[in-house]
């Protein structure tokens, strides 16, 4: 092509052959650990913008971190001389008008960004990083961008491994075959590869193999072999939004209502309980908002909170009573001055409270259920069936992507605290020949309490 200075020479492995000859609508490449998924994108993307004068395309990945290491400074050593790197955009523009732009979705909504845009191609490296309404969103802006001047069908192309957010999409599309109302089969095609494929990989770290079979079992079949199976689904299979979310109604002034807070720089997740004189939790508001540090957080808190003086108390997360070193004030401290009064301390035990939450969306003998959630409150609602299991760690949630687990995390905190506390036991006081349950009154003795 006229303007490049040098030649690209690439050895492709069969199955990474098979990936840069699909035209399919969608493809999807890998599904195991060392199967050269990143190369074989990047080399995908690259080919496509020299073979096609002004292709538009956009390659994404999860977060800014993985974009860098995996994508960015690669294709810097692999284009010296064939591209121009615009650091400003994070695009490369080719001399025949071709452009690849690096984007990534760390948050839900940062996918808006690219809303309005049009790419003839666009590439989602880890595909299972991305939820499902990630995925839908970006699908608006795969179309022709009308700076080609041949016929080109737009198209997307996707590598991935089990597990994930969004391991229950892709493996719906491109395992399962299982399709709704609008999808085709035929535009959806699956390359499996795995590290026995990958040769330059077999050949210069034979031992990454002995690495992968150490592996636990579930994660080892994942890993390994590419079964989509090991990984168990969605962490709460019990939510249905059909049974546990309900249109907003006024709540009645004699509910008990409560508060959970989660909160961190990036992220302010808070949920306001109610609960019916039948016993059933309701979560009627929440707050969701990133970038507030404490004291607004506090302010936007009451700002939403008319009933401030009905809500008995805000169950927060502990760390928010450790004294910062640069003011020497706590969290707790910061909040109250923001006039959040009746902060206690959440029980944060992740595990027992896991439970707790799947108790609650269990359904009683009557087939009503215990937690219900107005309809308003999208984010709970959004990231509550995104939860997925922690890999290592049995019955506990994965804490990652970050994003989604904050409003978990604040319904976590208040379920936990409406759970009867533990019956002290008295310790027997002894005196003498005698021994009490309590000391006596009359000798000015405190009760002997063991927690």
């Amino acid at each position: 092509m006229k303007g490049i200075s040098r030649e690209i020479l690439i050895s492709p492995n069969p199955k990474q052959q098979a990936f840069f000859e699909s035209t399919a609508r969608y493809t999807a490449y890998g599904g195991a650990r060392g199967g050269g998924k990143s190369w074989a994108m990047r080399m995908k993307l690259v080919l496509l913008a020299l073979g096609y004068d002004g292709i538009q395309i956009l390659l994404l990945r999860r977060t800014l971190g993985e974009l860098r290491e995996n994508h960015l400074f690669p294709l810097l050593s692999l284009l010296d001389g064939v591209a121009r790197y615009a650091s400003t955009e994070k695009e490369f523009r080719f001399p025949n008008g071709s452009r690849i732009r690096l984007g990534y979705c760390d948050t839900e909504n940062d996918v808006l960004q690219f809303q309005g845009q049009a790419y003839e191609v666009i590439g989602l490296e880890e595909a299972t990083h991305f939820t499902e309404g990630q995925f839908s969103a970006l699908t608006e802006s795969n179309r022709y961008s009308g700076q080609m001047q041949v016929p080109f069908r737009p198209r997307m192309y996707f590598t991935c491994n089990p597990g994930g957010v969004g391991h229950d999409w892709v493996k719906r599309l491109f395992v399962d075959r299982c399709y709704r109302t609008g999808e085709r089969a035929e535009d959806y095609l699956m390359i499996k590869s795995l590290v026995f494929d990958n040769t330059f990989l077999m050949e210069r770290d034979p031992e990454y193999v002995r690495t992968l079979m150490a592996l636990p079992e579930a994660r080892r079949k994942a890993m390994l072999y590419g079964d989509w199976n090991a990984f168990e689904g969605a962490f709460f299979p019990e939510f249905d939004p059909e049974i546990h979310t309900c249109m907003d109604f006024e709540v009645p002034v004699d509910w008990i209502r409560f508060r959970g807070l989660d909160y961190g720089l990036d992220m302010t997740a808070c949920l306001w309980f109610a609960v019916s004189r039948e016993g059933t939790v309701y979560v009627y508001r929440e707050l969701y908002e990133k970038d507030l540090i404490l004291s607004e957080a506090g302010r936007r808190i009451l700002s939403v909170s008319p009933e401030e003086g009905s809500i008995r108390y805000t169950a927060a997360s502990p760390d928010l009573w450790n004294r910062r070193q640069d003011s020497g004030k706590s969290g707790f401290d910061l909040l109250h001055t923001a006039g959040v009064s009746r902060l206690v301390k959440a029980n944060n035990a992740r595990i027992p409270g896991w439970r707790v939450i799947r108790e609650y969306l269990r359904r009683r003998e009557d087939g009503t259920p215990k937690l219900v959630i107005f309809r308003s409150c999208k984010n709970l609602i959004r990231t509550l069936p995104l939860l997925r299991f922690d890999t290592n760690v049995i019955e506990d949630a994965a804490d990652t992507p970050h994003e989604i687990t904050h409003a978990p995390e604040a319904l976590r905190y208040g379920l936990m605290s409406r759970m009867p506390k533990p019956v002290p036991k008295a310790v027997p006081f002894r005196s003498g020949l005698y021994t009490f349950d309590k000391p006596p009154a009359e000798e000015g003795y405190g009760q002997f309490i063991a927690y």
